[in-house]
């Protein structure tokens, strides 16, 4: 009996007093109001899209007579995986970091699309595709660390290495827990494969200001210093809140190439 948020729509959230309403467009400017200041935070605003874009972007995630969106299939191997046709996004992470209930939310105005969100960490063990008209591909990959398949491995190895059509992984921190070990040993394969990736911290609603920041401070200093291919700006989001949601899918669509570049910077 799941129901999306009332602000799964921008419509919803533009209705909110602005205070509101910037902290659930941009949840990452509105953690910058708690910062000392003198504090670089130039990595904040580096992708901040206007409503134009914002706009464009939900419509993809909207399903509707002209535009199918679909769970096209579920695989293990690469010989099962669906042919590289449209640009692909990924999203890889630490079993029960949130990642079905964020591709959920992202989703969450086509409800007839079906993402299995289980109460069991480590119970997504395939590869699920979900096809999104004719713009692009969403991929959840199986969570890592606790109860993953012992394929998880070589399964998510040869699908970076060997995905051309892949554009863009997104790596799910705990908003809570911060950079965990588990999530450096994915850092390290992403920066070996040389795959383009952003860090995604969720449950944000569940951390506190203090926690957040810190995390968020933390993580974008190791961004800054130990990585090649990691986007410097992090994306925050709550799917319980629909906090970062629409910015997030935004940034989709910007990197799988259906925003005008004008509209996305």
């Amino acid at each position: 009996g799941w129901s999306p948020s009332p602000l799964a729509a921008l419509s919803q959230v533009l209705r909110l007093e602005p205070n509101r309403r910037s902290g659930i467009m941009f949840p990452l400017q509105r953690l910058e109001r708690s910062l000392a200041p003198g504090v670089d935070t130039a990595r904040f605003h580096i992708f901040q899209p206007g409503l134009a874009a914002l706009q464009r972007a939900e419509d993809l995630f909207r399903s509707g007579r002209q535009h199918n969106i679909d769970y096209v299939s579920s695989a293990v191997r690469m010989d099962h995986v669906p042919p590289p046709s449209l640009p692909e996004v990924c999203f890889i992470g630490r079993s029960n970091v949130g990642k079905s209930s964020l591709i959920r939310a992202l989703f969450a105005l086509s409800p007839e699309v079906e993402v299995r969100v289980s109460k069991t960490p480590g119970h997504t063990k395939k590869m699920n595709f979900f096809k999104v008209g004719k713009y692009f591909t969403l991929v959840d990959m199986p969570g890592y660390g606790y109860r993953a398949p012992q394929d998880f491995v070589e399964m998510v190895e040869a699908y970076l290495q060997e995905r051309r059509n892949l554009k863009r992984t997104f790596l799910l921190v705990d908003g809570v827990v911060g950079l965990h070990k588990t999530d450096r040993i994915a850092v390290d394969m992403l920066e070996e494969f040389g795959i383009p990736y952003a860090m995604v911290l969720t449950k944000i609603d569940r951390a506190s200001r203090g926690i957040l920041l810190k995390n968020v401070l933390d993580i974008q200093d190791f961004v800054k210093e130990k990585t090649q291919g990691c986007f410097p700006q992090l994306f925050l989001v709550s799917s319980l809140e629909f906090s970062g949601v629409h910015l997030l899918r935004c940034f989709v669509a910007h990197v799988t190439g259906n925003l005008p570049a004008v509209e996305a910077s």
